[in-house]
C-alpha cells in the first residue's frame, strides 16, 4: 500500500520557523514528484512547492517564494518543507502528495488531479 505521512506540524509564534516532513512508504518514493499543499481555515486547498523525483527541479507558488524551501532525502524517503518567516496566514492544515510524472508536468503547476495519491495532513498554527 502506498503511503504518506507528514510530520512536524505544530504552534508557532509570527515570525518562526518549521521544518515539515513527509514520509513515503509502499512505492518507489524516488520514481514520484512530490507537491506541498495547504488548506487554509474557509479556504480552498492550494499548491505550494513541488520537486521532481530526483530534486533537481522545483517549483514554489508566489504566495512562499523566498520563505519556504523544499528539498528531498531519497535515501530517507522524505520530501521536508522548510518555512521561515511564518504569518498567521500561514496558518493550516499542511499536504503532501505524489505524482507519477517528469518536470513541467501538471502536478509540477499543482494541478490536484495528476497527483496519484496524498497523506492525511499535519496542522500549523500561527499565533502568538
Amino acid at each position: 500500500q502506498s503511503l504518506l505521512v507528514e510530520s512536524g506540524g505544530d504552534l508557532v509564534q509570527p515570525g518562526g520557523s518549521l521544518r515539515l516532513s513527509c514520509t513515503g512508504s509502499g512505492f518507489a518514493f524516488d520514481r514520484f514528484g512530490i507537491g506541498w499543499f495547504r488548506r487554509a481555515p474557509g479556504k480552498e486547498r492550494e499548491g505550494l512547492a513541488a520537486t521532481t523525483k530526483t530534486g533537481l527541479n522545483k517549483n514554489y507558488a508566489d504566495s512562499i517564494l523566498g520563505r519556504f524551501t523544499v528539498f528531498r532525502d531519497n535515501a530517507k524517503n522524505t520530501v521536508y518543507l522548510q518555512m521561515e518567516k511564518l504569518q498567521p496566514e500561514d496558518a493550516g492544515t499542511y499536504y503532501c502528495a505524489a505524482a507519477d510524472g517528469g518536470y513541467g508536468g501538471a502536478w509540477y503547476y499543482f494541478k490536484e488531479h495528476d497527483y496519484a495519491f496524498w497523506g492525511q495532513g499535519t496542522q500549523v498554527t500561527v499565533s502568538s
